[in-house]
């Protein structure tokens, strides 16, 4: 597909290792053994094996419990990725070169579709973190206690945390590469855009959290039951309005900050703290209300995201321990091979909430009554699920 190479795309893609004139077509399959390193089929099966199992449980548990909450999650997310990317990859084809240039390329990986532009586990990694941080936040019971904004904003933080462990390792390790001399990319905050920090990470899982909630979950904690073709409409205008929450949030830094990096930046890192703050406290005092001797709430819980959360935390932390030496013999932030280098001390931080949160889920008291996805699975007896 060479009329849609963009300069700027055969440049990132040359400096990937790959030729943007040469990548396959709609879908094309590459030997595991034979990509760019190590580290690229390890990422990609983890995601992938994860966001499939993500689907089977969602429909395990719609069909157990009729709790449709976690599919129209998946799928939610699924169509937000393609309302959203291929734009991005191919602007002229949407008649937007003039205003959005090329701002990143993805390396090939085992399986790719769209001339190389999109790699399978990108599709797969918009549901994976999705269910995550949406379950994490739903086993801690925020939505009931708090409602759908609250609770949004409290998945958004997760999210963030999850998926910025991921993003500041990504360009060292050739996952990707970031066009830097595109004016949406800045400021860059070391190897990933400070945009792609608040709006990707936080923002955009916030903005599908509270329509996911607000249109299904909320009502499934009431006891309504949904047809199929209502939980079709009603997942398609998620994904509709979850891409249009993504432009409105972040108005306030691409408005006022229009003419300056600096100004833009300090007002995406201020909307990030307090998103952050606010999903701190929240988060805190409803895992006290819980380990509370008073506290006599149902809990949700979900054993896949619970162990998930932590197989991808480990795999996490042995790609991050394989990418150490070269990071620290980085000069002016690009190792040896020229590759970008990711904010180390902010990755420990987002560790440390991922395994916080993570292990909250796993101390709320026994006594509450508990929907357990493996019960579910394995045709078990469970309780009315809550969120």
């Amino acid at each position: 597909m060479a009329e849609h190479c963009s300069p700027t795309f055969a440049q990132l893609a040359t400096e990937l290792g790959f030729s943007c004139q040469e990548a396959g077509g709609l879908v094309e399959f590459r030997n595991p053994a034979a990509l760019e390193n190590w580290t690229l089929p390890v990422l990609e099966w983890t995601i992938i094996v994860g966001s499939v199992l993500a689907l089977v449980l969602a429909i395990v548990r719609l069909r157990r419990n009729g709790d449709p909450t976690n599919l129209v999650l998946w799928f939610g997310a699924t169509a937000y990725l393609f309302i959203i990317e291929p734009p991005l990859y191919f602007p002229a084809a949407f008649g937007i070169e003039e205003q959005v240039d090329t701002m990143f390329a993805h390396n090939v990986f085992t399986v790719d579709f769209m001339w190389g532009r999109l790699p399978l586990y990108i599709i797969a990694i918009y549901p994976l973190m999705a269910t995550l941080a949406f379950e994490i936040v739903r086993m801690l019971g925020v939505f009931r206690k708090y409602g759908p904004l609250l609770g949004a904003v409290c998945v958004g933080f997760v999210h963030h945390a999850f998926y910025e462990i991921f993003d500041h390792l990504g360009p060292q390790l050739r996952w990707w590469e970031w066009s830097t001399s595109n004016p949406i990319n800045q400021p860059m905050f070391d190897a990933v855009p400070l945009p792609s920090v608040v709006v990707f990470a936080a923002l955009w899982p916030m903005s599908l959290a509270f329509c996911v909630q607000y249109f299904v979950g909320r009502h499934v904690d009431a006891g309504k039951h949904f047809s199929g073709l209502q939980l079709v409409w009603r997942t398609i205008v998620i994904g509709l309005l979850a891409s249009l929450g993504t432009f409105i949030l972040p108005l306030p830094a691409t408005v006022f900050g229009m003419g300056s990096d600096t100004v833009r930046g300090f007002l995406y890192a201020a909307e990030l703290a307090v998103l952050t703050v606010v999903a701190i406290v929240v988060l805190v005092r409803q895992w006290r209300n819980l380990r509370s001797a008073e506290s006599n709430a149902p809990a949700h819980t979900n054993r896949f995201v619970q162990i998930y959360s932590v197989v991808y935390l480990v795999v996490m932390a042995v790609l991050w321990a394989s990418a150490l030496p070269d990071f620290f013999d980085a000069v002016d932030g690009s190792t040896s091979a020229g590759d970008p280098v990711g904010n180390l001390w902010y990755t420990l931080a987002c560790f440390v909430i991922a395994i916080l949160c993570v292990s909250a889920t796993f101390t709320i008291p026994k006594r509450n009554s508990v929907v357990d996805d493996d019960a579910e699975l394995l045709g078990a007896n469970s309780t009315t699920p809550a969120s």
